[in-house]
């Protein structure tokens, strides 16, 4: 079976349409050009991003498949934001925030978001200044920042407000959770990565300083 498979897709992620894998195999080829150009990932995980970084990033849309309000923390090269904005054209009215302030990035991001028509926007910021522009997000994503305490800190204010934290986590996840535990207080579930027999997902919820 192809690495480029929408069954491996769909395991991934819930259901997906056909068109929906399509135009994600056509950005895969558009961010290999990209990437080529402005680093966008670690040349060494660049190889196979459809396994490494596009199935990754979807799994989270199989972990919260009715969340419609998300918001993407130092998105980069774009995973998992601009995975889950494609993903979220098969879901009315959802859409994603995307927080980078790079500028080289945030184009690229922009330029994704333009040819393909996604549900999803672009704040040119730091992640401290954008908490007044993004409103009430149901979920924030986050993949490969920073500590997960660190995060925390990020998301606060939108914490408070009572979203929930999908964080992409590796093999020294249980460190980051015990270096939080004596500032933060929140439900967590892990979910194995589908990916990444070391990785996890944190699902965080009812997140509250102690």
């Amino acid at each position: 079976m192809s690495s480029f498979s929408r069954e491996r897709l769909q395991e991934a992620a819930g259901p997906v349409s056909r068109e929906t894998f399509d135009r994600l195999v056509a950005f895969e080829a558009m961010f290999q050009k990209w990437n080529r150009s402005i680093n966008l990932v670690a040349q060494s995980t660049s190889g196979d991003v459809w396994q490494r970084h596009i199935l990754d990033s979807a799994q989270l849309a199989g972990i919260e498949p009715d969340a419609r309000h998300w918001v993407d923390i130092g998105s980069g090269g774009g995973f998992p934001g601009l995975v889950i904005a494609f993903l979220l054209g098969d879901r009315a009215g959802a859409s994603i925030d995307l927080v980078e302030s790079n500028r080289k990035k945030a184009s690229f991001l922009q330029t994704v978001v333009g040819q393909f028509g996604l549900p999803a926007r672009i704040v040119a910021r730091r992640i401290e200044d954008s908490h007044v522009l993004v409103l009430k997000p149901e979920i924030i994503t986050a993949r490969a920042l920073a500590p997960l305490s660190v995060l925390l800190d990020l998301s606060a204010p939108w914490l408070a407000s009572g979203a929930r934290a999908l964080f992409h986590k590796g093999r020294d996840y249980r460190a980051e959770v015990q270096e939080t535990v004596n500032r933060w207080t929140f439900d967590l579930v892990e979910h194995p990565s589908v990916t990444d027999a070391s990785g996890v997902i944190l699902e965080l919820s009812n997140v509250r300083p102690v």
